[in-house]
């Protein structure tokens, strides 16, 4: 194989990983940090996309990324989707305990390989749960916080063992959804007692 073969192919990748991006509707500075791919080129990839899908509206986002972890802890229905979506994610090896111990290194780094695996991650997230109020930019943001650990982490529910992201200073023991629905439904609410 020659040299510009091995070339050829890694820019394929990562144009391929760039159409990916735009298909989800990523912002051009997250393409970017994905796949090494200049603004130029991102832009014209984009107008390319348009041409190609006839007319096919693909919503572009511009400013800032999302940056709130705030936004994934601030109703039962976020929580919910947020393990979720840390669940696909450790299912699809993005997340795993050597990740999170060593976040900051090469190996949780963005690449046009872990970019792959993030699209495949959030292609098996929107199809389990359909109209999900997490779009591609916060799974990016949602994964770099996990993955990080300075303000969500991934931890398990105290009853269950279900995968819950939570608020890494919160002092509570964290409880799922579901079993902290059905431990209230046990106590009496005259006394705050168990009903058994």
């Amino acid at each position: 194989m020659r040299i510009s073969d091995d070339r050829y192919s890694r820019d394929r990748l990562r144009l391929d990983l760039a159409l990916r991006f735009i298909h989800h509707e990523a912002r051009t500075h997250t393409i970017r940090a994905w796949t090494g791919l200049t603004d130029d080129r991102i832009r014209k990839l984009y107008r390319t996309y348009l041409y190609e899908a006839d007319g096919a509206k693909v919503a572009r986002h511009r400013g800032k990324s999302p940056r709130q972890a705030a936004f994934f802890t601030r109703s039962l229905r976020m929580r919910r989707e947020a393990a979720v979506f840390a669940s696909v994610s450790s299912l699809f090896g993005l997340i795993t305990p050597q990740t999170i111990m060593v976040a900051h290194s090469a190996e949780s780094a963005p690449t046009v390989a872990r970019g792959a695996l993030l699209c495949e991650t959030f292609e098996a997230y929107t199809a389990l749960m359909g109209e999900s109020q997490i779009s591609f930019e916060h799974a990016v943001f949602l994964l770099g916080a996990l993955l990080a650990g300075d303000e969500l982490r991934v931890t398990h529910c105290r009853d269950c063992s279900s995968v819950l992201v939570t608020d890494r200073l919160a002092l509570r023991t964290p409880v799922c959804n579901e079993c902290s629905a059905s431990d209230s439904l046990c106590r009496d609410p005259e006394d705050g007692g168990s009903t058994a």
